[in-house]
């Protein structure tokens, strides 16, 4: 099982404790608002253990994310396969955070974790992002992340109805292009 170490953070797996937040979290509309709707408790849980489960078998999928000071569950990221039935195939990197924890760079450190696994010990030649074209926050990230949008590759989500949580779009990055932007922000 591998875990991920950053500054402030620790990329884990899951944990029964992690159950409760993890549960109130996914039944925030403002952390839900770019989903279709918030999730009952049952269905919170069954994510966890999927994930839980991803984890073991291939150790990468979508960890849980800890404040390594205080040990205080935050969110999840990680790397899984586009869904079958999406407009595109690759590795998908993504994030979510407890309200909270939004505001204090976790995303973006998390997220830069995910791609130094995904391009250093996964060797994957390329990794991308997926969000509603509402979800600003999440944009910014990529953004931070190196990661570039070709509007070519904005799609309307087939499991949303009309609205603004339909139009989506995709950005990525090559592990070429990572190396560029970790080098150029730690001036070497």
């Amino acid at each position: 099982m591998s875990e991920l170490r950053t500054e402030r953070l620790t990329l884990r797996e899951w944990r029964a404790s992690d159950l409760g937040p993890w549960a109130a979290m996914n039944a925030d509309p403002e952390v839900r608002a770019h989903f279709p709707e918030v999730l009952s408790r049952e269905r919170s849980e069954a994510s966890a253990a999927r994930f839980q489960t991803d984890l073991a078998r291939r150790g990468w999928g979508w960890w849980a994310v800890e404040v390594r000071a205080t040990g205080e569950f935050i969110g999840f990221t990680g790397l899984d396969p586009v869904d079958d039935g999406m407009p595109f195939t690759g590795v998908e990197a993504g994030w979510r955070l407890t309200r909270a924890a939004w505001g204090h760079g976790y995303a973006t450190e998390a997220g830069r974790a995910v791609l130094d696994f995904g391009f250093d010990t996964l060797r994957l030649p390329q990794i991308l992002a997926v969000t509603t074209a509402a979800n600003l926050r999440s944009r910014a990230v990529m953004g931070r992340l190196g990661m570039t949008r070709d509007p070519a590759e904005d799609f309307d989500d087939p499991e949303v109805g009309d609205g603004p949580r339909r139009p989506c779009v995709v950005y990525r990055v090559s592990d070429a292009a990572h190396r560029r932007n970790a080098r150029m922000t730690n001036g070497s």
